[in-house]
């Protein structure tokens, strides 16, 4: 299958990732108007934070939540490595070299280049986007097409 060029995966139906029912049950979804893809777009309300904010452990992941991003955003994002005092690296989402400035100035133990892994390189909307809770019956349509 070829990347999609809305939400940049070739696996349509990888997210959610964890726990997946539960996330399409209980969670607003960015549906890709071009593959149908899912993506959590949730904000959690005790720490104001969505899933594209957490650190991943690949790209690959990281890239898998992009999308969201850069739809919340209205521009495109990118996906940095970071690495910590004991070499540990994650891969973190944000919107240009100031957001990473202000988390590593906040964050002294981690290091960053300040050039993105990966950028999808422009913003783009597309017309069959939609930001929504799931029906049941497209949850369950979407988990038997996993």
């Amino acid at each position: 299958m070829l990347v999609c060029e809305e939400c940049y995966s070739d696996k349509s139906r990888i997210t959610p990732l964890l726990k997946p029912l539960e996330c399409l049950e209980k969670h607003t979804q960015y549906i890709c108007g071009s593959c149908g893809r899912c993506i959590c777009i949730e904000c959690d309300p005790n720490r104001g934070l969505r899933r594209f904010n957490f650190p991943f452990k690949s790209t690959e992941t990281a890239r898998y939540y992009l999308r969201t991003a850069d739809y919340v955003m209205k521009r495109p994002c990118g996906i940095y490595e970071v690495k910590n005092k004991s070499g540990r690296i994650s891969y973190k989402i944000f919107a240009d070299g100031e957001e990473l400035r202000l988390f590593l100035a906040k964050n002294k133990d981690k290091t960053c280049d300040i050039a993105p892994v990966f950028t999808a390189g422009e913003y783009k909307e597309y017309p069959n986007t939609q930001v929504r809770k799931l029906s049941s019956d497209e949850i369950k349509r979407y988990m038997s097409e996993r």
